[in-house]
């Protein structure tokens, strides 16, 4: 097993990109008060709502399809994007957002000198299953974890709880109806399944990116039930 790496100085850099999703909007607040980050430099498709002004944020509204030339020098990129066939329309717009997006930043942050990589996907994620969501995730893994960073964190959490709604997002049934039948019952559901909050998800993954070992580490949903708040 590779050594930890150790902890970045003061003057490193990071980005985020789908900082308004339910894990990007837990993410955002963790990284800006992350002394190791003099600056979090976030990629969004529209203008920061909301968000207290601090110098130490960089907000550029950018196209996913057109990504910036030059692109941002940073130290850590955590991406948190992602969507549903039903709000995407297709299969191929899917795909397109989940695999061709994901891997077109990381590998343009890894071009630019970035060194470690922070990425959620999703329990269930395997390139040979025959659930186009989990194959499509999968595939997305396993060719991030090609692209040649130190570290490469990946968060594979089950169903994610939080309020989509306060975020202009649609509701996903599957979730909102997962969380009234479990909730009485939640603590007998085993970790690797049990639903998980995106807070949850977001410090696993800041754990895991600045003080995880060299190489590529799955954070189990089970795993990261660990950094649950109290």
């Amino acid at each position: 097993m590779a050594a930890p790496s150790p902890p970045l100085p003061g003057a490193a850099r990071a980005l985020l990109a789908g900082a308004t999703g339910l894990v990007g909007r837990a993410l955002l607040p963790r990284l800006l008060e992350d002394q190791a980050y003099e600056r979090v430099v976030v990629l969004a498709r529209s203008a920061a709502r909301d968000l207290p002004a601090t110098p130490r944020l960089d907000w550029r509204v950018a196209d996913f399809d057109r990504l910036p030339d030059p692109f941002p020098r940073v130290d850590d990129v955590y991406i948190a994007l992602g969507t549903t066939i039903r709000v995407a329309g297709s299969e191929a717009a899917f795909r397109h957002v989940d695999f061709e997006i994901v891997v077109a930043l990381a590998r343009a942050a890894r071009a630019a000198g970035a060194r470690r990589l922070g990425v959620v996907s999703a329990l269930g994620s395997d390139t040979r299953s025959r659930v186009f969501y989990n194959r499509v995730k999968g595939e997305m893994e396993t060719a991030i974890a090609g692209l040649g960073y130190e570290a490469v964190a990946i968060a594979q959490p089950s169903l994610l709880m939080g309020d989509r709604a306060a975020l202009g997002q649609p509701e996903r049934r599957g979730e909102v109806l997962a969380a009234r039948l479990l909730r009485p019952v939640m603590g007998l559901v085993p970790k690797r399944v049990r639903p998980i909050a995106a807070g949850t998800v977001a410090r696993a993954l800041v754990h895991a990116v600045r003080h995880g070992p060299a190489g590529v580490q799955r954070l189990t949903s089970a795993r990261m039930q660990a950094f649950a708040a109290p």
